[in-house]
């Protein structure tokens, strides 16, 4: 059934909302900074990251329950409300635990809401441009530390680690509470009377499977997999990209913050290429490339010394873990319908919390032990990508086609 809404509008407030949600991918920033004024160890910092990620799929999945209820609206004011509390508080942080409370479980909960909503009740209004509303919604989470990251280190140089964080915070809850002003939630299978007849969409509308019905197919765990292997990568890079180029490439602070702009500049850009992509190419060829430039890019990354060799690496794992973030709602919708995306897409995204948890974890604990050496943690990803290559091989041959 056709409804009248201006997708674009909703589209676009939902990426601004996510522009703000979107800094936890500017987390490296603030940490070393953190670490210095309140004496607390890196593990210990990160531990705040892998949490806001790693709890992430619970939120989702409520929110996903709400958002396929036609209450899109309501998880995303609420959720981003909760994510700009929660970064403003992690400024009056006094222990780790604390900064666990406020950055990790508060905005992590937040940023959870709202990503839920704004991504599975955008990609509903496109049903003629999965890939593309997929790309572009979640870029707004890809792109945000472009513009986080040097007004984050500006406070930072010019003030303090903790007003930056009292500052943001309180400057993404007005944002998105404005930017909820123009969203609207979508509703069943209606979709907006722009929409272009998409070919076989009846037969993608009848399919319609709830998170019950999604967990009795044996997709499900290959398609989980499959994001956790494309995650990893990226998580890896997001979470430690300052440290690294400052511990392994002799970067400055500031220096270092500008690379983490490239690197979300390249993960926001890789979410709509790749996207818009995978709507010509299949979502599975699409992904055969990702993950094999990603291992490229962990060769160059391990073969070139200079801070031009670390640029360029790390700009091609941003596109590429952008373009896992871009292609995966589609994928989902096409597998089980979209009726249910907001709760299925929220359990599959599990697969994306494992790897928040593992893959920075694992790469700071590897540099530890190596006194600031990354390098081992790149062959661990490597072998990541590797595998992932092989289950994107195994779903093709279990749904029988090359192309989704």
């Amino acid at each position: 059934m056709k409804q009248n809404m201006n997708r674009w509008q909703v589209l676009i407030a939902s990426t601004v909302v996510l522009l703000c949600t979107g800094d936890i991918y500017a987390f490296s920033v603030f940490a070393g900074p953190l670490s210095a004024t309140k004496s607390w160890g890196m593990p210990e910092i990160m531990l705040a990251f892998t949490i806001n990620s790693a709890v992430a799929p619970i939120p989702m999945i409520i929110g996903g329950f709400f958002t396929d209820r036609g209450l899109a609206k309501w998880s995303i004011t609420v959720g981003g409300l909760m994510f700009g509390l929660g970064f403003c508080l992690s400024g009056l942080a006094t222990s780790p635990t604390m900064l666990y409370l406020t950055y990790g479980l508060l905005a992590g909960i937040g940023q959870g809401l709202a990503y839920s909503g704004c991504l599975s009740n955008t990609i509903k209004l496109f049903p003629d441009k999965k890939g593309l509303a997929a790309g572009i919604i979640t870029a707004g989470m890809g792109g945000a530390a472009i513009i986080a990251a040097p007004i984050a280190n500006f406070f930072i140089q010019n003030y303090d680690v903790t007003f930056a964080f009292r500052v943001l915070g309180i400057a993404y809850m007005v944002i998105i509470l404005i930017a909820s002003l123009f969203i609207k939630s979508a509703s069943g299978n209606q979709t907006p009377k722009t929409a272009q007849p998409v070919a076989g969409q009846e037969k993608l509308d009848k399919v319609n499977k709830n998170w019950l019905d999604m967990l009795k197919t044996p997709t499900f765990y290959i398609i989980f997999l499959m994001m956790f292997t494309g995650a990893f990568s990226g998580l890896m890079i997001a979470a430690n990209a300052s440290v690294i180029g400052q511990q392994m490439f002799g970067l400055t602070p500031t220096t270092a913050a500008f690379y983490v702009s490239l690197y979300s500049l390249s993960n926001c850009l890789g979410r709509v290429i790749w996207g818009t992509v995978s709507d010509k190419l299949g979502r599975n060829n699409t992904l055969y490339i990702i993950l094999g430039v990603i291992i490229l890019a962990f060769v160059l990354l391990l073969s070139l010394s200079s801070a031009t060799g670390f640029a360029i690496s790390i700009m091609i794992l941003g596109i590429c873990f952008g373009g896992v973030m871009g292609v995966y709602p589609p994928l989902v919708m096409e597998n089980y319908g979209p009726i249910n995306q907001g709760v299925n897409y929220g359990i599959v995204f599990c697969g994306y919390s494992v790897a928040a948890f593992f893959g920075p974890k694992i790469a700071v604990s590897i540099a530890k032990s190596n006194h600031g050496d990354f390098s081992k943690a790149f062959y661990v990803a490597i072998a990541v990508a590797v595998g992932g290559l092989i289950l994107n091989f195994v779903y093709q041959k279990t749904k029988g086609t090359a192309q989704n």
